[in-house]
């Protein structure tokens, strides 16, 4: 009987390295900064804060309100960043890279908490501005009512908007 017999030959193990594995990312999730996604929740964002912006301040009376005032800057500061941001997404998507540094991340992660806080609350603060004047004082003929509460409606439907963002960067902040 002639049969070959496999020999075994003990191969090294790699030598571990602490802390430089490289990691297996996924692809981008869309929504996230650099994405097409990301930048249709920007422009959505910029879209809906620049609406309430237009419309609170063709009102002649929301200086008399704090909290109309407070709504303004809100949208305006709001509309700002979702259009700074939507140039660095083009930007990225035009020159194909990828915004996954962790710095550039963690400030669109800051900077959306923030906004997005701002904004919500603004929203809140206004809307019950509007049912205050029209269901408890009964002086939306006097106001303008359909305006404050479209103009709260927009604002609203702005921080539907970037709460997405705020959490798809803050789950890659994370995530890391």
């Amino acid at each position: 009987m002639n049969m070959s017999r496999p020999a075994v030959h003990p191969l090294e193990a790699p030598p571990l390295t602490e802390g430089n594995a490289p990691r297996v990312r996924m692809k981008d999730v869309q929504g996230m900064p650099g994405t097409p996604g990301g930048l249709v929740l920007r422009l959505f964002q910029f879209l809906f804060a620049v609406v309430s912006l237009c419309v609170m301040v063709t009102t002649s009376d929301f200086p008399s309100v704090t909290a109309f005032c407070y709504l303004v800057a809100a949208v305006g500061l709001q509309s700002l960043w979702s259009l700074s941001l939507a140039m660095v997404d083009i930007y990225a998507l035009l020159v194909r890279r990828s915004l996954r540094n962790a710095r550039i991340v963690s400030l669109f992660t800051i900077g959306d908490g923030i906004i997005s806080t701002l904004t919500f609350a603004a929203a809140c603060a206004s809307a019950g501005i509007t049912v205050l004047i029209g269901n408890d004082l009964n002086r939306c003929a006097v106001n303008h009512c359909a305006r404050f509460e479209s103009a709260a409606a927009m604002a609203f439907i702005s921080w539907f908007a970037v709460s997405p963002s705020f959490f798809l960067n803050f789950w890659s902040l994370a995530s890391r």
